[in-house]
């Protein structure tokens, strides 16, 4: 389809996809309206609601090439090299992403991000209205009605298109399965989170190693801390709701803070607020959304959270969507009209939107569960052994998610072959040099031949 100027691509959610989409729509010519339930947080200052952090991997970072905005987000990001991780007692451990500083993830703060997206959006022709909500859409006549909560008065425009990229509680979502255009299943991962924060140290610098991802693995439950280019980490808790340890059973502060001195001793201590924090910070859930279908015919589609929501453990949901953005923007550009765009755009990204939120949930166990464990230890090992045996054919499963485009579907089928075959070659050994290698060489040749 070409740009035309008398039709206008209505985004509802000024976030880090609408922001982003708006962006790339508006730099290839088209009319671009973009409505935000929130008020503009240039004038206001953020109101994020989930993690200040975000990682940002190699999906995310080509849609912002693509973009012409990674040298400014970058200044922002705090490079880690890999998972710090805190064993009970005391000692710690660095296990890298990847091979090398070539192959690392970044921190960046939700609201530093999103400012900049506005900008751009902003800069390239989009027009964003904020504080205006999302009440009722009349699908058939193409009509929004829209509240603005600040002076409680509502509007209504007309669309020609319109994408939902607001989030996991999408207004958009709720209005197609209101008129039974969808269905959705919000999955529970019975598992919840609380922010804390670990300030700088008496003189301006990190606590603890500024370049990793902190993580105090404790089976079942983890803490993780992510930098923040202020030198500040923010520390999330994830434990279960219910259950010993678990939400329900850290009724109070005192609670609380005698189990941080039990299961997080040496994290305790650096967090001077931890009273202030634990008591003032909500305690959040966490689900993966699955929809049935993501558009209605030539009018609608839904894509990032407001499509697919998935839990945060593979620090994928950003680059989900942003490689979401890019693939629309190609559909909407290659497809003879909207309903063939929208189309087909849910056949390439849902599988793999799909494949990402398992992954997500099993980095989960991994994280609290296995990086402290010797047979996974070992695997690690044999895999990185046999990523440098077999470059380009044997690729860690976190190196296609996090270092590459690979699609998410084929990251997932490939590691499951690979998953099972370092499970198999590690069986009973306890070092390298009890696997036999050429045997593993052999079996890698089959499977990916």
């Amino acid at each position: 389809m070409q740009a035309s100027g008398t039709k206008i691509i209505t985004i509802a959610g000024a976030g880090l996809a609408g922001a982003l989409l708006a962006t790339l729509l508006a730099r290839k010519g088209w009319q671009v309206e973009v409505f935000e339930k929130r008020p503009d947080p240039r004038v206001k200052g953020y109101e994020g609601g989930r993690s200040i952090n975000l990682a940002l991997a190699e999906r995310g970072l080509h849609a912002l090439r693509a973009a012409g905005l990674n040298d400014a987000v970058m200044q922002q990001a705090v490079m880690m090299r890999g998972r710090m991780v805190h064993m009970k007692n005391g000692d710690t451990q660095l296990q890298r992403y990847g091979k090398d500083d070539s192959e690392v993830i970044w921190s960046v703060h939700r609201g530093e991000l999103n400012i900049t997206l506005l900008n751009a959006a902003e800069a390239a022709g989009a027009k964003i209205i904020f504080n205006h909500r999302i009440d009722k859409i009349d699908f058939e006549q193409k009509n929004i009605h829209l509240i603005n909560d600040f002076d409680r008065s509502s509007s209504e425009i007309k669309f020609n298109v319109l994408i939902g990229a607001d989030g996991a509680g999408s207004g958009v979502r709720h209005a197609l399965k209101e008129k039974n255009y969808l269905s959705e299943r919000f999955e529970s991962l019975g598992h919840s989170y609380k922010e804390l924060e670990i300030p700088p140290s008496a003189t301006g610098e990190f606590q603890i190693e500024a370049n990793a991802l902190h993580i105090w693995p404790r089976g079942g439950y983890m803490c993780i801390a992510l930098p923040n280019t202020e030198k500040t980490f923010t520390v999330t808790l994830f434990l279960p709701n219910e259950g010993k340890p678990g939400f329900e059973t850290l009724p109070d502060l005192a609670a609380a803070r005698k189990f941080f001195e039990d299961d997080f001793a040496d994290a305790l201590p650096l967090m001077p607020q931890f009273d202030e924090d634990f008591i003032n910070n909500p305690t959040s859930g966490l689900s993966t959304l699955y929809c049935d279908k993501w558009h209605l015919d030539g009018r609608v589609v839904l894509l990032g959270d407001a499509a697919h929501a998935m839990v945060p453990f593979h620090g994928q949901g950003m680059n989900c969507a942003f490689e979401d953005c890019l693939s629309l923007v190609h559909h909407i550009e290659q497809a003879e009209n909207w309903e063939t765009a929208f189309s087909e755009f849910e056949q390439e990204r849902k599988p793999n939107a799909l494949a990402i939120q398992t992954m997500a949930i099993e980095n989960y166990v991994e994280m609290r569960d296995l990086v402290d464990d010797p047979d996974f230890l070992l695997q690690r090992q044999l895999e990185r052994m046999l990523a440098e045996r077999h470059p380009g054919v044997f690729i860690p499963r976190y190196a296609m998610v996090s270092f590459s485009c690979i699609p998410y579907k084929m990251a997932y089928e490939r590691g499951l072959l690979q998953r099972a075959l370092l499970i198999q070659a590690t069986a009973g050994k306890q070092s390298l040099a009890e696997i036999d290698v050429t045997k593993v060489d052999e079996k890698i040749a089959e499977l990916f031949a």
